[in-house]
């Protein structure tokens, strides 16, 4: 139960890291939907659907744990 929270909470800073440094260009795929499985290739980080980027579970995954390291550094630095 435990993991599931954490993973939820790295998917949705994820989700609102990519649309900070994309400037809204990107987008995350729905966490309900299955358009993920229907345009991207199997493991795929992200994929193009009409000439918008969609970053997938697992890339919003990676983007979430890439800001919290991002942020950690942040503050020793400033420690």
């Amino acid at each position: 139960m435990v993991e599931a929270v954490i993973e939820l909470v790295l998917i949705g800073t994820g989700r609102v890291a990519v649309r900070v440094v994309s400037l809204g260009r990107w987008r995350g795929a729905a966490f309900d939907g299955n358009e993920e499985r229907i345009f991207s290739a199997a493991g795929a980080l992200s994929f193009r659907k009409e000439g918008r980027r969609i970053i997938t579970s697992t890339g919003l995954l990676f983007a979430g744990v890439l800001a919290y390291l991002i942020l950690f550094a942040v503050l020793v630095a400033a420690a």
